[in-house]
């Protein structure tokens, strides 16, 4: 028997049930990573999408974003244009001082240390803020593996936050683990609050299984799931 502990629970789950979940969610991933690196997908393995520039004036004034920041979990399936999806990337964790390369979020020792996968339905994406451009990871539509939740597959875009911790030289495991969460809550408090400046809809998770995303967008061992953030259209 093998115990699992649910919401504060103990549950006994019998060995075969979970070698046979286990099994299954081994094939699915194997499918859907070779699904994302064969036949014309292939060709698109070095695809860049170059965003416009970041339009850093208008919005919302910050007390009155701040007073309309909220969770939502209903989203129409319209995509974002790619203004909205710069500025919301920029907004994030773009970089607003270029001479420095100094970013919108803080970082634990200025490691930047959290990347972005930018999930939408054509591809997983990495944001590349020094040339604000998305460069592909993985073709195809993974977003129902960015969340356990129904809703992850509809929003029409997930943001994964995944830290890197080797960038992390002369820190502790714990210090690791804490520093990158804290740094996430930065970037995605930030996401929050543009969504509220611009009427849209957002939601952050940890609900994930996240070896299984790990395995499907191609993470080193050293690259960890954080949290992932739904972003789009309101209902």
């Amino acid at each position: 028997m093998t115990i699992r502990v649910r919401y504060g629970r103990a549950v006994r789950e019998p060995t075969e049930r979970s070698s046979v979940r286990a099994s299954i969610l081994a094939i699915a991933i194997a499918i859907t990573i070779g699904a994302c690196a064969c036949g014309p997908a292939a060709a698109q393995a070095l695809k860049t999408i170059r965003l416009p520039a970041e339009q850093t004036a208008g919005g919302k004034p910050l007390m009155q974003a701040l007073k309309e920041r909220h969770t939502s979990r209903d989203f129409r399936r319209d995509p974002l244009p790619p203004q909205v999806l710069s500025n919301l990337l920029w907004a994030a964790c773009g970089i607003n001082r270029p001479a420095s390369g100094g970013r919108t979020a803080p970082s634990a020792h200025d490691t930047q240390e959290i990347g972005i996968y930018v999930v939408m339905a054509d591809g997983a994406y990495l944001y590349d803020a020094k040339a604000n451009a998305l460069h592909l990871v993985r073709v195809g539509d993974l977003r129902a593996w960015t969340g356990l939740q129904s809703f992850a597959r509809e929003a029409p875009v997930s943001l994964v936050y995944v830290a890197d911790f080797a960038k992390f030289t002369r820190d502790s495991e714990p210090d690791k683990v804490f520093y990158s969460a804290a740094d996430t809550g930065h970037i995605s408090e930030n996401v929050y609050l543009y969504g509220a400046s611009e009427g849209l809809a957002v939601m952050v998770r940890a609900y994930i299984d996240k070896p299984a995303l790990a395995k499907v967008l191609g993470l080193k061992p050293n690259q960890h799931v954080i949290l992932a953030q739904s972003v789009g259209y309101p209902k």
